[in-house]
Order: structure tokens, then C-alpha cells, then sequence
């Protein structure tokens, strides 16, 4: 019993709650959802949510007192034939279930999810008359009520690129990466496609959807000089953490409203990215300045 004399919520409570809100079935083939480690008839007093769990993600819900982690990205993505304490994603596992710890898993089942991962991030940066990028398949497990890959949504009023892009930066949790943004800084920006993580894959969807700009991460610079030689929308690249992290604070109030837990969202910075410093702006070059002719004599 609870201190309120009511029932304690378990393990296989909450992996009902969230089956529910992220159906597995919704993941893809590849993915590796669901709970990792973790007793079903244990109880759940306190939950952390994290992007990622590493060293030190665990150390905050242990220091916490957290009987379960909800994680974004998977721990065991792979196959796997040892758990051993000899790597740290051996020593994680071992620490979890010393400590009675579970670990559940939501990652692209909570991507195509309506609400998910990228209308947490078109919420935070203020867009609205939300669809999907790219819609979930219409013979899938996941078609139909707006779910799907991405969001795209229209700003309040236009601004321009480069005011955009400082508009992101402030809105979405710090980072040493920041956002950084191809295309003619002074590009009138209305329309705005969003995927939260990784989304390169999906700049031809922003493509053919005709929007402004697409916000997303990972991007490289051969796909991003290739859509904007296509004059495709303009591009912001933002860092992956940043563009998961909203989506923690609509998980954590859904598991409090839903099941009366206590939620921790980590704010810690898990970027691989710790340091950032911008070139130098070089000067700019006068006739008389440029070339000193009478060196060339």
C-alpha cells in the first residue's frame, strides 16, 4: 500500500500506461523498445526521464531515489551477447538491477506518436496547425489520428532566418552546439517542418512539402548542399539532445496525471558536443588594403 492507503503502482503498471500512450508495435523493425531491465510487480514510487542513459543519467535517478527510468534512446540497441561489468553499458545494467532499478524504453514508437518527440519540439518553438511530415505508413500499426514522422507547423508571424534561428537557440535547452542554419540569412520564414533526433532522412519529405525551413539534427554537408542547390527549404541543425529533451516534460506529466507517481526530467546535458568556438569573422578586404602592389614589384 501507498502512503495514502491507496494500492502501490508497479513496474507492469507503468509499462501498461506507456504501452498504451507508445504502443511497441508502433517502433520500427530495427528498434529495441519496451522494458529493459526491471521486475513487473515491483514498485514504483519515482520515475526519471531521460534522452539518454548513461553514466551519469543513472547516477542522477539513483541519487534521486528513481524506481524506474524512461528512456528515449536504447541502452541494448544491438544484440548482445555479454552484460558483463566490463563496458559501461555491462556496469549500468548491473547498477540497475543492484539497486532494483527498471529501465523502460520508448524511442520511435514515441516518434511517430500524436502527441510524441517532434510536437514537443514544434510546441516549444511555437508552432501551431500541426501534421506530420511524414504520415505514418496508411497499412501500418500506427496510421491515421495525425501520427506519423516530423511535424510541420506554421509560426506566429514571419521572421527571417537569422532571427529564426536565434529564436531556436533560446527556445530549446543549451547546449554547446547551439543551432546553426543554412540558407539566405534574410529568407522569409513561415512555415516550419521539425523532427526531433536524427533527420537528414527527411529533408526530401520537407522538400516536396514546400515549407520555409525544416529544424532537425545530425544534419551532413553533402545532403544539406544538395537541397539547397534544389532550393530546398532553408536548414537549421540543432543538437540531438536538444531537439528530444521537450518531449520529457510531456512524458513526466503524463505519468503523474496518469498513474499519481513522482517524475524527475533530467536536464543533463547529454550532447556528446562539449565545445564549441566560432571562427573568427575575416576582415573585410579593401582595394587599397588587399594587395600591397609594390610587394608584387
Amino acid at each position: 500500500m501507498g502512503a495514502s492507503g491507496s494500492p502501490a503502482v508497479s513496474v507492469a503498471d507503468v509499462v501498461a500506461a506507456l504501452d498504451q500512450r507508445y504502443p511497441p508495435a508502433w517502433a520500427e523493425g530495427w528498434d529495441r523498445v519496451g522494458l529493459v531491465v526491471g521486475e513487473p510487480s515491483a514498485p514504483v514510487r519515482r520515475v526519471c526521464c531521460v534522452v539518454d542513459v548513461v553514466p551519469e543519467t543513472v547516477a542522477e535517478a539513483l541519487g534521486y531515489g528513481a524506481d524506474l527510468i524512461v528512456a528515449h534512446h536504447p541502452l541494448l540497441l544491438r544484440g548482445v551477447s555479454s552484460v558483463a561489468a566490463t563496458t559501461y553499458k555491462g556496469r549500468i545494467v548491473h547498477q540497475l538491477i543492484k539497486n532494483d532499478v527498471a529501465l523502460y524504453v520508448a524511442h520511435t514508437n514515441a516518434d511517430v506518436a500524436s502527441p510524441g518527440v517532434s510536437d514537443a519540439l514544434a510546441v516549444r518553438l511555437g508552432l501551431t496547425d500541426l501534421r506530420p511530415l511524414r504520415p505514418a505508413d496508411p497499412s501500418g500499426p500506427a496510421a491515421g489520428q495525425g501520427r506519423g514522422i516530423g511535424r510541420i507547423g506554421r509560426l506566429p508571424e514571419p521572421t527571417t532566418l537569422a532571427e529564426f534561428t536565434g529564436y531556436a537557440a533560446r527556445a530549446l535547452p543549451p547546449t554547446a552546439w547551439g543551432v546553426r542554419a543554412a540558407g539566405d540569412p534574410g529568407r522569409t520564414i513561415s512555415t516550419v517542418a521539425v523532427s526531433g533526433g536524427a533527420g537528414d532522412s527527411f529533408l526530401g519529405d520537407a522538400l516536396r512539402a514546400g515549407v520555409d525551413a525544416f529544424l532537425t539534427a545530425d544534419l551532413r554537408h553533402h545532403p544539406v548542399s544538395e537541397y539547397l542547390a534544389e532550393d530546398g527549404p532553408a536548414l537549421l541543425d540543432a543538437a540531438h539532445w536538444a531537439t528530444e529533451r521537450p518531449w520529457l516534460d510531456d512524458l513526466a506529466a503524463r505519468l503523474r496525471e496518469r498513474l499519481g507517481v513522482e517524475t524527475l526530467v533530467s536536464d543533463l546535458d547529454t550532447d556528446p558536443w562539449t565545445v564549441q568556438a566560432a571562427s573568427p569573422v575575416p576582415p573585410v578586404l579593401t582595394p587599397a588594403s588587399s594587395v600591397d602592389k609594390e610587394s608584387l614589384r
